[in-house]
């Protein structure tokens, strides 16, 4: 497949990009800065430099895919005013990219526990952009998958997850998220399904089975 990620700079995404490569996809990534595109391309990803907060149009650059990840946020040092720009209005920005391209499939990495509202005042206007941009692909029309994870931590991978409806929060690696999110690109599943994801006792690819029954 062709996959276009946006955001894809991010440390989800560069741990994810080897995964998707390894297994044969072509992947394309999205990117606000020009000096990134040099350790994309060492990673085999090929290097588009768009800025979603600037740019109201991103056909272009996502391209003739099969698919996209919105793996892009404003980071935690950003104000409220980016959370708007960027994990809200950059997400909606991307499905209508979609739209206009012919792309059915679209992944979002989101993040538990958007509906109670915790933290500063900046980090609830965070949740309420990511709750806003999770309603707005779920009423696109398009083929999504929701994934949720819990506090991210650089831990190495432990391979075993918990994946479902209103976990109780909980963490998880990030190289263990790049490899759901490999799954669920390169398998398809969890079509149609937006799922909490912590660490856990199961196999990745027997979680997400796991998620319609």
């Amino acid at each position: 497949m062709k996959i276009s990620i946006a955001g894809a700079n991010g440390q989800i995404a560069k741990l994810l990009h080897p995964k998707l490569i390894q297994a044969g996809h072509e992947v394309r990534g999205i990117i606000r800065k020009e000096e990134q595109a040099n350790s994309l391309k060492k990673l085999g990803v090929e290097p588009v430099v768009a800025d979603m907060e600037v740019e109201d149009d991103l056909s272009k650059a996502v391209g003739n895919a099969d698919a996209v990840l919105f793996a892009a946020g404003a980071g935690p040092g950003s104000g409220a005013e980016r959370k708007w720009s960027v994990d809200r209005d950059g997400a909606i920005k991307l499905m209508e990219a979609c739209k206009a391209n012919g792309i059915r499939r679209y992944v979002m990495i989101s993040a538990m526990g958007l509906e109670t509202p915790r933290g500063s005042e900046v980090f609830q206007v965070y949740q309420q952009a990511k709750l806003q941009a999770d309603n707005a692909l779920k009423e696109s029309g398009l083929d999504y998958t929701i994934v949720k994870p819990g506090r991210l931590t650089n831990d190495s991978p432990k391979g075993l997850v918990n994946a479902g409806k209103n976990l109780d929060s909980g963490e998880i690696p990030r190289a263990d998220v790049a490899s759901v999110l490999a799954a669920v690109l390169s398998d398809h599943l969890a079509s149609g399904l937006e799922f909490d994801l912590v660490s856990g006792e199961k196999k990745i690819s027997e979680a997400l089975q796991n998620l319609k029954e």
